[in-house]
């Protein structure tokens, strides 16, 4: 499949010999002038637009300008930088107007990556009459040759550098001292990735070809991917999907990449015509059980964040989490229509015709999305505020530093509302907030999280007294023990004074219990990081934590040494 075989509105030339040496001045200078706009100038938002406008203009009309067609490109280039531009502005707002505005220019990312193969095809003349063909070939040519161009980056780099030591044996330093200079690390990268991306657009008759052999490798995947979901999905059925809850709080992700992959590997199956789909029954089949477990794979990422929402509320985060899976959840249901429009003979042409339409209606959404037109943290204030008020959380509990911080200038006006209140604790409490200057944070609370976290408290200590008191002393921090953590006791001190230690994660805690009296010393040291020159350790539930002599002590978690000695 090549270009010049497909009855397409955009023919591509692939023998301009200027490409490499056009694209390579251009995002060379792009680069640079991003370099420029944005060194020293502490991220102000207009440098911020600025520099979007020209990074994402250059990125899209390297993808698009060609020999004899200029006009439309630049056009398109330009519009696609106006868009970033905006997005960049909004997202650097110092005085944080909206919330998580870094979710709506990743959205407006994701509607400029989408709109590149529908313009390539010439969706802004055919419509939804664009051969799917053109679509599909554009998509994995874009991702081909910017991946290849990103290979050659790297190869580039370490091409110079090579040399610049060569040089510097007869004690000539231009190059070493040129990488050292940011502004040459920009145009650098910048020419060679424009350079690479031209040298491989000349060659897209090439591209598709290795195009086919990607997919049909890619495609070697599908049959242990459906199998691993049908036992998934009959295994769960027999379970329930509360064991899905109850095993990780990463089960919507993990859903949704699987989800993702099967829409990847269905695609990688049944291609861009029925020409070139291959004739195994199996592999056909594979790709019909793929479609078909796109949708229930989405509906319980749904249920898991729904499952989450109910017990914690909305916030940005999770709205943002909501709109992604709701159009997943779109594509799962497509293509189950389409299956079933499609029937045994042409389901595969339904797909693809499914496929067109929601890469059309997902460059809409994610634009409209990135607009500020939706104020994420009103919505998320809003229905904190009425948890409260319906009492699934308690005004002491409720979390006030998240109004100030996460939830934009509407959070911050719901909470200057709740300071008005007449509720002397909720008045305090938010006028506590709206005072700070850093974020704080709160840690979950109750007799349940008590409970979790006594779980993962681990003594290698017998005295009953001492472990009373201890466990006392480390679960009335609110940060210790979400994770396994094991106290060690280090020696008495003096006048009835134990030293302890608690080991979390990467670091320990010195701590000084009282066994003479009613009272429990605080730590008296931060939680100590790891020394650059120590080996990263981790604590696990069965770990082996230990106290070593050397010239003084240290802790060690399975034989290898955590942070620095404690004496």
């Amino acid at each position: 499949m090549t270009p010049d075989t497909q009855a397409s509105p955009v023919q591509f030339d692939s023998d301009w010999s200027l490409r490499p040496w056009v694209l390579g001045l251009l995002l060379g200078v792009a680069d640079l002038l991003v370099y420029l706009i944005t060194d020293g100038n502490d991220q102000s938002r207009g440098h911020m637009a600025l520099a979007a406008f020209v990074f994402f203009s250059a990125m899209f009309a390297a993808f698009t300008l060609d020999r004899g067609r200029w006009i439309e490109p630049a056009l398109a280039a330009v519009i696609a930088g106006v868009v970033m531009a905006g997005l960049a502005w909004q997202a650097v707002d110092p005085n944080d107007w909206l919330a998580d505005e870094d979710f709506a220019f990743g959205a407006g990312v994701v509607a400029i990556t989408l709109s590149l193969p529908l313009f390539q095809a010439g969706f802004h003349r055919l419509r939804f009459r664009t051969p799917y063909r053109d679509t599909h070939f554009h998509v994995w040519t874009d991702i081909v040759s910017g991946a290849g161009a990103l290979v050659f980056v790297g190869l580039s780099w370490a091409l110079i550098a090579v040399l610049s030591e060569l040089f510097h044996l007869l004690q000539i330093d231009l190059l070493k001292n040129l990488i050292d200079e940011e502004w040459f690390g920009w145009t650098y990268s910048g020419l060679t990735f424009g350079a690479a991306l031209g040298t491989l657009r000349n060659q897209l008759r090439i591209l598709g070809t290795l195009q086919s052999v990607v997919l049909l490798v890619l495609s070697l995947l599908a049959v242990p991917l459906a199998a691993a979901l049908v036992l998934f999905l009959a295994a769960m059925i027999m379970s329930g999907p509360d064991v899905l809850w109850e095993a990780t709080r990463s089960a919507t992700p993990i859903l949704l990449a699987c989800a993702f992959g099967a829409f990847v590997l269905t695609n990688a199956i049944i291609r861009d015509d029925d020409s070139e789909m291959t004739t195994s029954r199996i592999m056909r089949i594979t790709a019909l059980i793929l479609a078909l477990g796109i949708l229930p794979l989405t509906v319980f990422a749904a249920i898991s964040m729904g499952t989450r929402v109910a017990q914690y509320g909305l916030s940005p985060e999770r709205i943002w989490g909501l709109i992604a899976i709701g159009f997943a959840c779109a594509y799962g249901f497509a293509y189950v229509v389409a299956l079933v429009r499609g029937r045994k003979a042409g389901w595969h042409d339904a797909l693809r015709r499914a496929n067109l339409h929601l890469a059309v209606a997902g460059c809409a959404l994610a634009f409209i999305v990135a607009l500020p037109l939706f104020d994420v943290g009103a919505m998320s204030a809003r229905n904190q505020i009425a948890r409260m008020e319906a009492g699934k959380v308690s005004v002491e509990d409720f979390d006030y530093a998240a109004l100030r911080w996460d939830f934009g200038e509407s959070g911050r006006q719901a909470l200057r509302e709740l300071a008005r209140s007449e509720n002397a604790e909720m008045n305090a409490l938010a006028t506590k907030a709206l005072a700070e200057k850093e974020r704080s944070y709160r840690y979950p609370s109750g007799p349940d999280d008590e409970q979790k976290r006594a779980a993962n408290l681990r003594m290698d200590f017998s005295d009953p007294v001492l472990r009373q008191k201890a466990q006392s002393a480390v679960l009335g921090l609110p940060w210790a023990c979400h994770t396994p953590c094991v106290l060690i006791d280090l020696g008495a001190g003096a006048g009835g004074i134990r030293r302890l230690a608690k080991v979390e994660n990467f670091a320990y805690t010195l701590f000084e219990v009282d066994l003479s009296a009613d009272a429990t010393h605080a730590p008296n040291n931060a939680e100590l990081g790891l020394a650059t020159e120590t080996p990263q350790v981790k604590v696990e539930a069965g770990s082996k934590v230990e106290v070593r002599p050397f010239t003084g002590r240290q802790i060690y978690v399975d034989g290898k040494p955590l942070g620095v000695p404690f004496e």
